[in-house]
């Protein structure tokens, strides 16, 4: 049973979404704000956390940083319609997704269960080796699925379940453009819409995180209006 973490100020979001999801079958703990939450973190991490932006003592920006030093488990934010700095912010921060309030309940259990799939996938043991599964090099590039475990040049990079996807797809077949469709085919559930921003907003916080003191990550290519290229050097 998954342990999912809900942070927010608002009372009545808690409780609602927790009869939800405990109907569901999940393990469900709440917090009022942000440093509640990091307490009970530092003595136990959830499986995923869902986080409000805007709550007292610690906002949802500042616990997600607290979270990114120490673990890539997924992270959903919950913004409000006017929030957009927010999201893209938030995701460049090292979030998963953002779902806006007010929001179907039923949409945001899929998308939690789509990040969970995915992080079950990345530390499940493999019956058999695959395209998916196996070592994958490119220059100076190592991914390994299995362990969830990427290196540039050398230097380990940790990156969240989504950003993984996202490189491993691009650099399977280096030289060929995937559209944001594509992408998003690969990084989310059919039943999860995200718009181009999001892939974008992973694309860049990507790109930061791939960076060596020597040089930028310029690796991916972006083809305006098109998509994205992985090009190995």
């Amino acid at each position: 049973m998954s342990r999912i973490a809900l942070v927010d100020d608002d009372r009545n979001i808690l409780t609602s979404v927790q009869i939800t999801l405990e109907a569901e079958g999940f393990e469900v703990e709440t917090y009022a704000d942000g440093q509640q939450a990091l307490d009970a973190f530092n003595k136990r991490l959830p499986d995923m956390a869902v986080l409000d932006i805007k709550m007292p003592r610690m906002d949802g920006m500042d616990l997600l940083q607290r979270i990114r030093q120490k673990t890539t488990m997924p992270v959903i934010f919950l913004t409000s319609k006017d929030d957009e700095i927010d999201e893209v912010l938030g995701l460049r921060m090292g979030a998963d997704d953002y779902v806006k309030k007010p929001f179907s309940q039923r949409l945001l259990v899929e998308r939690i269960r789509a990040l969970l799939r995915r992080q079950d996938a990345m530390s499940g043991e493999p019956v058999e080796e695959t395209e998916e599964t196996k070592v994958l090099v490119r220059g100076d590039l190592s991914m390994d699925p299995l362990r969830h475990a990427v290196k540039w040049k050398g230097n380990d990079v940790s990156l969240t379940v989504t950003e993984f996807l996202l490189l491993q797809a691009l650099a399977q077949r280096p030289g060929f453009v995937k559209s944001r469709d594509q992408l998003m085919d690969v990084a989310y559930d059919d039943q999860v819409y995200v718009d181009d921003r999001t892939i974008d907003s992973h694309i860049k916080r990507l790109r930061k995180k791939m960076r060596t003191a020597d040089d930028e990550f310029s690796a991916i290519e972006t083809l305006y209006g098109i998509g994205y290229r992985y090009n190995e050097e």
